[in-house]
């Protein structure tokens, strides 16, 4: 009789054990979901609501990608690196959590603590189990990069362009490498294939154009690195973002070098770059250039004020 009596208790625990489960399971999907609804406009409330579901469920990988993604929005990569790195025992053939993880680690080591050799695990997993992940390839080209592995870096910028040709950002980064490894035609022919893709408005133009009107500087084509630079220019508007100011310089010292030189188009340009550059907090970043300008506008006889 003792026997059957404590058979039916310890049946009593595990069902009551069980239901207890069942209820944290359910209260944590409905937390996810009310984070999903605040996420949009905010991202705080959200991120309170992830985290006490992740506690009620901390088996559930799916609310750990929702609370890892709010993470990412609001840009603590510690965070996102810890969260996505639970995620990844829970499902470990989910390649977005460890490109994610990848992603945090690489943000990181921009300043530290972690470094770059730390994101190149999780990067290269990610693509071992979904090679079609273009960001992936793209970030571990960065890394590669970093880490002065140039060899690599091509090949995983290249794989990041052939499996999203029209991502016109994944284009520049290889074009420069190649500037700076004197490859000027392989360069040119890769910011070339990007073209075909470019639609009115995306930003990246800004960067295309601007490399293109460097090569044909290089190759001494002023005509083409004129028509570059003022299509990059375009691309960037205002160019009041952080680097596109540098649109002035070039397309002015464009100007400055046609034959004849177009005088008032070219002290227009550099007298934008003085003012926006050379008499800001930049001047020292860009001191080569400001010095530049000034010598531009004494020898089409003008001065920069």
């Amino acid at each position: 009789m003792k026997r059957v009596l404590g058979t039916v208790l310890a049946v009593s625990a595990l069902a009551l054990f069980g239901s207890a489960c069942s209820r944290n399971n359910i209260e944590a999907v409905n937390l996810a979901n009310e984070g999903d609804r605040d996420k949009a406009a905010n991202i705080d409330g959200a991120i309170s609501k992830y985290e006490q579901a992740t506690n009620l469920d901390p088996t559930n990988h799916k609310i750990l990608g929702k609370l890892a993604n709010a993470y990412q929005k609001k840009e603590q990569w510690d965070k996102v690196a810890t969260t996505c790195a639970k995620a990844e025992k829970l499902a470990p053939k989910h390649a977005n959590y460890f490109f994610q993880h990848g992603l945090a680690l690489a943000r990181q080591a921009v300043k530290g603590p972690t470094s770059w050799a730390d994101a190149k695990g999780p990067l290269e997993e990610a693509i071992k189990l979904d090679p079609n992940i273009a960001d992936a390839h793209f970030e571990l080209a960065e890394v590669h990069l970093h880490l002065d592995d140039e060899a690599a870096a091509i090949e995983s910028y290249t794989k990041a362009i052939t499996t999203k040709p029209d991502v016109l950002t994944f284009y520049g980064p290889l074009a420069e490498l190649y500037v700076r490894l004197n490859y000027i035609d392989q360069a040119e022919q890769v910011l070339t294939q990007s073209l075909p893709f470019a639609k009115e408005g995306d930003k990246a133009l800004f960067v295309v154009h601007s490399l293109l009107g460097d090569i044909a500087d290089r190759k001494r084509d002023t005509s083409k690195a004129v028509t570059e630079y003022e299509a990059a220019k375009k691309a960037c508007g205002q160019c009041n973002e952080a680097g596109q100011q540098i649109a002035f310089f070039n397309l002015g010292a464009a100007y400055a070098s046609l034959n004849p030189p177009k005088k008032s188009e070219a002290m227009a340009q550099l007298q934008s770059f003085q003012k926006m550059i050379c008499k800001g907090a930049a001047a020292q970043r860009y001191a080569d250039q400001c010095t530049q300008a000034q010598q531009m506008a004494t020898k089409l006889g003008g001065n920069l004020q």
